[in-house]
């Protein structure tokens, strides 16, 4: 389509289709068509947050195999990464969560394998609830639930879950992408929002594909989307395909902005980066403790960011930074 044809249907608010999305998303990265589409999704992720970017931070639980064996992930069992399980103690759990908030996160998210006990999560998260401040929001990052799982989360003090239909889910994962739909109804049911997010996206996954997705999340009126590239893990069956770049991310980034309705705010994308920051992602993540796109233990000795380093990519690009508790997951 017409990149000016594509802008003034943005700035009329008028749907996308796939067609249109598949278009755009055909375009050369680094042409000015793209680098036009980046600049209107910045004005719309400016505009709907008044120019105040979010940076949310995750600190995971445990550490361990995972017998969903998603390809992409660096827990999965098939993999061999890890071999050990470990997780954090109720009192490390708190100093994360603490440590996390005092630097001045816009929420604190708790992650699991999708095989840690649910009870215990509970557990541990009240004991994480409770350290906080009231204001504080608390996401979960878990795996699929039943209905009534999904209240305990909401009872527990969550507002909010990360929970999306990754590409290619059920081929390279384990996982019935029934579940993960199921999944999130059940949560937004128990009156928790859930993010979401168009991922992981490798070299190999069709424009068509990524139009589809960009459009199923829109669909659930989540907190919000967003694109996220596929990490390269060393030695796994994915990594022949390698990796997207950043710029290509960034278009992603960019042409979800657009696809997604305007009463969705928040446009993340991961990792963090400034040319994401210049396409319109007003959502970051730090990170601590296990990561599923890292080989290391601990990610904030290796691929994890801190929150002042996902703050500076955001000062960089000259976005405003909200202080205070998300005006996403609310």
């Amino acid at each position: 389509m017409d990149i000016n044809d594509a802008v003034k249907r943005s700035r009329d608010n008028e749907p996308f289709s796939k067609e249109q999305l598949t278009e755009l998303l055909s375009l050369p990265p680094d042409s000015l068509d793209s680098y036009e589409i980046m600049a209107e999704a910045r004005r719309i992720s400016s505009e709907l947050t008044g120019n105040k970017a979010e940076v949310h931070a995750q600190l995971a639980l445990n550490l361990a195999p995972c017998p969903k064996n998603c390809k992409f992930c660096s827990f999965a069992e098939i993999n061999n990464v890890f071999k050990e399980s470990s997780k954090l103690s109720v009192e490390d759990a708190v100093h994360y969560a603490r440590l996390l908030e005092s630097e001045g996160t816009n929420c604190v998210y708790a992650m699991t394998t999708a095989n840690y006990d649910f009870g215990e999560f509970l557990e541990v998260s009240g004991e994480i609830r409770k350290s906080l401040k009231p204001e504080t929001v608390l996401i979960a990052n878990v795996g699929d639930k039943t209905p009534k799982q999904s209240v305990q989360l909401k009872e527990a003090g969550f507002q909010g879950v990360y929970h999306a239909l990754r590409l290619r889910e059920g081929t390279d994962t384990s996982i019935n992408p029934k579940k993960r739909l199921e999944s999130i109804d059940n949560f937004r049911e128990a009156g928790l929002s859930v993010g979401t997010c168009v991922e992981p996206v490798g070299p190999e996954h069709t424009n068509e594909e990524i139009a589809e997705m960009i459009l199923l999340t829109s669909s659930f009126k989540p907190a919000y989307s967003g694109s996220g590239r596929r990490i390269r893990i060393p030695g796994t069956e994915l990594e022949k395909y390698g990796m997207i770049s950043e710029l290509r991310m960034a278009q992603m980034v960019a042409i979800t902005r657009l696809g997604v309705s305007r009463d969705v705010m928040g446009n993340c994308t991961h990792e963090p980066c400034t040319v994401g920051a210049m396409a319109g992602a007003n959502l970051f993540w730090a990170e601590v403790g296990a990561n599923p796109r890292d080989v290391k233990e601990k990610t904030e000795d290796g691929r994890g960011s801190t929150v002042d380093l996902c703050k500076k990519y955001y000062e960089e690009t000259e976005w405003g930074i909200l202080e205070g508790p998300s005006r996403y997951m609310m």
